[in-house]
């Protein structure tokens, strides 16, 4: 009996809330390049996914949070979700409240803040991980 062995990709995305708004980046690589899509990218050797996750959202968004404050949304490791490769992705919330200033970086050409109840298709399955995000968020008594 032979074994196939398939290169995993283990990356972090992020839904940062503020106001009822998503922000998003616009992709400047492929795939899906000009495309909006959440902040996130590649766990590094030795970290954790919610600390990749709150390192992305400050290299392609300026926005710092503390990784502790994220919650877990969900893990998505449909085989299609990425045309480059099987890559599994760890997806996190975080609502933030003081007025961000967020700025395009790293691989993002620009930044924006989008109207949740106006969410276009996004690049991947990044507007189902919104939709999750907005199912599972934390409800207050």
């Amino acid at each position: 009996m032979t074994e196939t062995f398939e290169t995993l990709r283990y990356t972090a995305d992020v839904v940062c809330v503020w106001n009822g708004c998503v922000l998003l980046i616009e992709r400047g690589w492929p795939p899906h390049k000009g495309q909006l899509a959440l902040p996130g990218g590649h766990v590094d050797p030795g970290e954790t996914s919610r600390a990749a996750a709150a390192r992305e959202l400050l290299e392609e968004t300026g926005i710092r949070v503390a990784a502790e404050d994220l919650t877990l949304i969900g893990i998505y490791d449909d085989p299609e979700r990425d045309p480059r490769g099987r890559y599994i992705s760890v997806a996190y919330r975080i609502e933030v409240t003081d007025d961000p200033c967020a700025q395009a970086g790293d691989d993002a050409t620009a930044v924006v803040w989008m109207p949740l109840a106006d969410l276009p298709d996004l690049a991947f399955d990044h507007t189902a991980i919104v939709t999750d995000a907005q199912l599972r968020r934390p409800t207050t008594p």
